[in-house]
C-alpha cells in the first residue's frame, strides 16, 4: 500500500476552490481543474514516503503492482482517476476508439510529428473512454439529439433573427432533413462559409429578447456558453447535443465517438489512461474538423447513463461497458463493518470524507479526508471500515475483470 502525493491541474476552466473545499486542500489563486490520481506520465502520482512516481514503481514491477492478469493484459495501469471541476465549459471533443487510436498515433510517428507538438491529434496508441460521478448538480453535453427536435428549435429562433442568421438556420435545417443529416449538420456548423460568430450572436441575442425562448434550458444554455466563447461555433454545435443535468450520485458514461463536453460542476471521473482529444470549438487549442469529423457517431443517442450495480447498503460499483475501469463507492450507511472492496489487480482509493481504515493481506492504513492510496494487487482481497459517520465516502477504482 502507498500513500500518494498528487497533482491539481490548473487548466483555465477550472473553478477557485470546489477542489480544496471537497478534499479539505488548502486553496491556490490558480484555477483548480483537475487532481490526476494515477500513473500517467503526464502528471504521475507520487509516494508521500519517498516521491517516486507511481508509474515507475509500476513499470519497475507490474506483475507485482498491477497482478498477473492486469500486467499481462495492459503492461501499465490502464485507468487514470481524476476529481473534475468545472467553472466553465470544457472544449467541445469526441476520443476515437482503440483501432483508430492505434493507426493514426503510429501514422503521425511515421509523419515525424513531435508529440508535444500543438497541432498533434494522437498523443498516445490508446482509446480514452470515460465516466463521470457527479458530486455535485452537473450539467454537461452528450451525443446529438432527435433532428426534428433541433429543426423545431431553428423554426423558433429563425424568424427572430436577421438575413444572414435566417439563411444559416434554413441551410442547418436543410441538412438535417437529408440522410446522415446529423453528420451534415455538425461538418456545416464547423465548416460554415458565413460569419459564424455573427450568425451565434444573433442567436444569443433573440434568445435574451425573448422570455420565451430564454425559458427553454437548451437556449438559455446557449446563452451561457457565448458569454464565455462568444461568437464561437462549439455554442452553434451545443444546439445538435442534449444537454444533460446529475444529480449528485448520477454517472454519465461516454463511448468513443461520443461528441460531449463537461459545462459546469464537480465530479468523480475514471477513464482509460489516455490522451487522445479532438476538438470542436469552445477552446484555443488544436482543432481539426476533419479529424472529428471521421471519429464522430452522428446519430441520435440518449445521453448514456450508468446505473450502480448496488453491493450492499454501503457500497455500490459502477461498471461501465470498458474494461479498463469501474468505480467503486463506499459510504457510512452501515456504520462501522467492514466492507469488502471489488477490485480486480491494483486500485486507487480517495476519501472524500469521514476516515476509512483499509485492510489488505498484510498491510493496513488508515485513510482520512482528502487523502488516497494506491493498493497493489498483492493486497487483495482487502475491506475499508468506515468511522460510522454516515457522510463518510470513499472511492475505489480498478479495472474489471476481463
Amino acid at each position: 500500500m502507498f500513500e500518494l502525493n498528487n497533482t491539481i491541474r490548473d487548466y483555465h476552466w477550472g473553478s477557485q476552490s470546489q477542489i480544496s473545499d471537497l478534499l479539505g486542500l488548502q486553496t491556490t489563486t490558480n484555477p483548480q481543474a483537475e487532481l490526476w490520481l494515477g500513473a500517467h506520465p503526464g502528471c504521475p502520482s507520487r509516494l508521500a514516503d519517498d516521491g517516486r512516481g507511481l508509474d515507475s514503481v509500476i513499470s519497475n514491477d507490474p506483475t507485482g503492482t498491477l497482478g498477473a492478469d492486469i500486467a499481462e493484459r495492459y503492461g501499465k495501469l490502464p485507468f487514470l482517476f481524476k476529481v473534475l471541476s468545472a467553472a466553465q465549459p470544457l472544449s467541445i471533443q469526441v476520443h476515437p476508439t482503440l483501432e483508430q487510436a492505434r493507426a493514426r498515433f503510429a501514422k503521425e510517428n511515421a509523419a515525424g510529428k513531435a508529440l508535444d507538438a500543438a497541432d498533434r491529434n494522437y498523443r498516445d496508441d490508446n482509446h480514452k473512454p470515460e465516466m463521470l460521478y457527479a458530486l455535485t448538480d452537473f450539467v454537461a453535453l452528450s451525443g446529438f439529439r432527435q433532428p426534428k427536435d433541433i429543426i423545431d428549435d431553428l423554426e423558433l429562433l429563425a424568424p427572430k433573427l436577421e438575413a444572414e442568421g435566417q439563411l444559416a438556420l434554413a441551410t442547418l435545417g436543410k441538412c438535417l432533413r437529408e440522410d446522415h443529416g446529423l453528420a451534415a449538420a455538425l461538418e456545416y456548423v464547423l465548416n460554415c462559409p458565413l460569419d459564424i460568430a455573427t450568425v451565434v450572436q444573433q442567436i444569443c441575442a433573440a434568445i435574451q429578447q425573448h422570455t420565451i425562448l430564454n425559458e427553454r434550458a437548451q437556449f438559455a444554455e446557449l446563452v451561457r456558453i457565448n458569454q464565455i466563447y462568444p461568437g464561437d461555433a462549439g455554442v452553434l454545435v451545443a444546439l445538435l447535443l442534449n444537454l444533460v443535468f446529475l444529480k449528485p450520485g448520477q454517472v454519465i458514461s461516454l463511448a468513443a465517438g461520443n461528441v460531449h463536453a463537461y459545462l459546469r460542476g464537480l465530479g468523480i471521473e475514471v477513464m482509460a489512461n489516455s490522451d487522445n482529444v479532438l476538438r470542436g470549438g469552445l477552446t484555443s487549442k488544436h482543432i481539426d474538423v476533419p479529424e472529428l469529423l471521421d471519429v464522430s457517431i452522428a446519430r441520435p443517442s440518449a445521453p448514456p447513463l450508468l446505473e450502480a450495480q448496488v453491493l450492499s447498503d454501503s457500497s455500490v460499483v459502477f461498471q461501465p461497458e470498458f474494461d479498463e475501469f469501474q468505480l467503486q463507492v463506499v459510504t457510512g450507511a452501515e456504520g462501522s463493518h467492514a466492507v469488502p472492496l471489488q477490485l480486480h489487480g491494483a486500485g486507487i482509493l480517495l476519501c472524500t470524507d469521514g476516515e476509512f481504515l483499509v485492510q489488505g493481506a498484510t498491510k493496513q492504513v488508515r485513510l482520512n479526508r482528502g487523502e488516497s492510496l494506491f493498493l497493489c494487487a498483492s493486497q487483495l482481497p482487502a475491506t475499508v471500515t468506515g468511522d460510522g459517520a454516515k457522510s463518510s465516502r470513499l472511492f475505489a477504482a480498478s479495472a474489471q475483470r476481463a
